[in-house]
C-alpha cells in the first residue's frame, strides 16, 4: 500500500539521471564538431552578409528598405542582438549561438527518438546527429549562417507535434520559416501527426494560429510589402536554373556525394531496414523527403541547404538500427565518428583563399577611406564591408541582387535586366544621394564585370578613376568633377 506512491518519484529521479549523463555529453560533442568555426573570423559571405546588416540595423537601418536580402529577418536580428551584447568585430557571439542550437537540437532528438523507442536510442540519436551536421565542406557545415538556426525550430516542431501540443508546434514551424523559408517545409511531417492523431478542428486552429502569429508579428515588426515581397515574390528569377543546368547539378551532386561519406555509417542500416520490415516512422520519412523538396528549391543545391536533411537522417538511422541486430550499431557510431574526424580536419588545415583577399582588400578600403565614407564594393564578398568597418553606399549587398549572379550561376540570366525588380532605379538613387568615396570592383572576370553592366560602366567612366589594385579587385576613387 505505501509503495504505490514511489512509482511516479522513482520515473522522475530515472529521467533525470539520464539527462544529467546525456546533456553534458551532448554538449561537448557539440563544442567538438563545431571547433573549426572558431578559428577564422569568417567562413562564407552569407556570414559577411549577416554582419553587415546587423550592423547596419544597430545604426538605425531597418530591414527591406535601408538594408534587403532575400530572406526572413530572424537570424538577422539574432546577429543584431549578438552585437548588442558583444559588440560587432567578431563573429565569436554568434558562432557560440550556432554551438547552442545544434546542442539544442540534438537534444530535441533524443528526446523525440527516447520516446518513441527507449534510452538507447535517445542517446544514438543525439551522437549520431552532430557526428554527421558537419558533413559537408567547411564553409558551408561551419558557418553560423541560416541553416544551422533552423535546426532547432524544426527538430521543437516534431517535438511538440509528437505530443499533440498543435499550438507549440504551429510556433515552432513559424520559427523555422522565420530562420529561412525553406523550414517550413517541416509543417508537412506536423500536419500528417496531426492527422494521424484524429484530432478535431480545434488543434488545426490551434497549429494554424502557432504558425500564423509569429508571421505576421514580424511582417509588422519590418515592412509588410517588404517582407512580403524579399521572403515570397521577389525571387522568380533567383528560382530558375535556366541556362546553367550543369554547372549547379554539378554543384547538387558534389555535394550530395558529401553528406553521402557523412552518413556512411548510416546509409546501409536504412538500407536494409527498408529490405526488411521498415523502420515504422513515416512521420520521419516525410520530414526527410520534406525536406529534401526544400534542399531542391531554387535549383542552386548549395551545400548549407543539406543540412536540413541532418535530423531526420538520423532519427531515422536510429529507427533502423533498432530492426538490427545489436552488434550493428557501435560499427554505425564508430563509422561516422571517423567520417566527422575527416571532415573536422579539413575545416582545422583547408586554406580559405577568398578569405585572405577579402581581408586584403577591406585593408586597402580602410585605409584609403574614412571611416565616415560610404563605398561600394562590386561583387559577391559583403565581408569586406564587415572587415573593412565602412559603411555601404547602398541597401544592396552584392552585386548578385542587381545582375541575378547570387544563385551562383555560370554566365547566362546574368545582367542588368535580371536584377531584382525595381533595383537599378532605387540603386541609382542612392548613389546619387550617397555618392561612394571608393568604388571596388571585385567582379575579377565574372559574368557580372563592369563591362557587362552598362549603368554602372556609365558612372565608373564619368565620375571615377582608377587608383589601384588589389588580387585583381579594381579601386576606383571619385574625381574632381565626380
Amino acid at each position: 500500500m505505501l509503495a504505490a506512491p514511489l512509482a511516479p518519484a522513482r520515473t522522475v529521479v530515472t529521467r533525470t539521471a539520464y539527462w544529467t549523463r546525456l546533456l553534458p555529453a551532448l554538449a561537448a560533442l557539440a563544442c567538438v564538431t563545431r571547433a573549426p568555426s572558431f578559428v577564422r573570423p569568417l567562413w562564407n559571405p552569407d556570414e559577411g552578409y549577416l554582419a553587415v546588416q546587423a550592423r547596419l540595423l544597430a545604426h538605425g537601418g531597418h530591414l527591406y528598405e535601408t538594408v534587403v536580402d532575400r530572406k526572413p529577418p530572424l537570424v538577422p536580428w539574432l546577429y543584431e542582438a549578438a552585437f548588442a551584447v558583444c559588440g560587432s568585430g567578431s563573429l565569436t557571439p554568434v558562432r557560440v549561438l550556432a554551438v547552442l542550437a545544434q546542442t539544442l537540437t540534438a537534444v530535441l532528438l533524443a528526446s523525440l527518438a527516447r520516446r518513441r523507442w527507449g534510452d538507447t536510442a535517445g542517446r544514438t540519436t543525439g551522437v549520431l546527429y552532430l557526428l554527421i551536421s558537419v558533413g559537408l565542406n567547411p564553409e558551408d557545415a561551419q558557418a553560423a549562417t541560416f541553416e544551422v538556426f533552423i535546426l532547432p525550430a524544426t527538430a521543437a516542431a516534431l517535438w511538440c507535434a509528437d505530443r499533440g501540443r498543435w499550438g507549440a508546434a504551429g510556433t515552432a514551424v513559424a520559427c523555422a520559416f522565420l530562420a529561412k523559408q525553406t523550414g517550413g517545409a517541416v509543417l508537412v511531417p506536423v500536419v500528417w501527426l496531426l492527422h494521424r492523431a484524429g484530432t478535431s478542428c480545434g488543434g488545426a486552429l490551434r497549429l494554424g494560429a502557432g504558425f500564423a502569429v509569429p508571421v505576421l508579428g514580424a511582417a509588422l515588426a519590418t515592412d509588410p510589402a517588404g517582407f512580403l515581397f524579399w521572403t515570397v515574390t521577389g525571387s522568380a528569377a533567383y528560382a530558375s536554373f535556366t541556362g546553367s543546368e550543369l554547372h549547379v547539378l554539378g554543384r547538387g551532386v558534389a555535394n550530395t556525394v558529401l553528406l553521402a561519406v557523412a552518413c556512411a555509417g548510416l546509409i546501409p542500416p536504412v538500407v536494409r531496414s527498408l529490405r526488411t520490415a521498415g523502420t515504422g516512422a513515416a512521420d520521419v520519412w516525410l520530414w526527410l523527403a520534406s525536406s529534401a523538396v526544400a534542399v531542391t528549391l531554387g535549383f542552386h543545391f548549395f551545400g548549407h541547404y543539406y543540412l536540413q536533411l541532418t535530423p531526420p537522417a538520423a532519427l531515422l538511422a536510429t529507427a533502423a538500427l533498432r530492426t538490427l541486430p545489436r552488434e550493428r550499431l557501435p560499427g554505425a557510431v564508430f563509422t561516422s565518428a571517423c567520417c566527422c574526424a575527416l571532415f573536422l580536419a579539413w575545416g582545422l588545415l583547408a586554406p580559405r583563399p577568398e578569405l585572405t583577399h577579402a581581408q586584403r582588400l577591406a585593408a586597402a578600403l580602410a585605409q584609403r577611406t574614412a571611416p565616415a565614407d560610404r563605398v561600394l564594393v562590386w561583387g559577391m564578398h559583403p565581408e569586406t564591408y564587415w572587415l573593412a568597418r565602412r559603411t555601404p553606399a547602398t541597401r544592396y549587398l552584392t552585386a548578385g541582387l542587381l545582375t541575378n549572379y547570387s544563385g551562383g550561376r555560370d554566365g547566362s540570366q546574368v545582367g542588368e535586366k535580371y536584377a531584382v525588380e525595381g533595383a537599378w532605379p532605387v540603386f541609382r538613387a542612392e548613389l546619387a544621394a550617397h555618392a561612394p568615396a571608393l568604388v571596388v570592383d571585385d567582379s575579377r572576370g565574372k559574368p557580372y564585370a563592369p563591362d557587362r553592366v552598362p549603368s554602372l560602366r556609365r558612372l565608373l567612366a564619368a565620375r571615377y578613376e582608377e587608383v589601384g589594385r588589389v588580387d585583381g579587385a579594381v579601386l576606383y576613387a571619385r574625381t574632381p568633377r565626380g
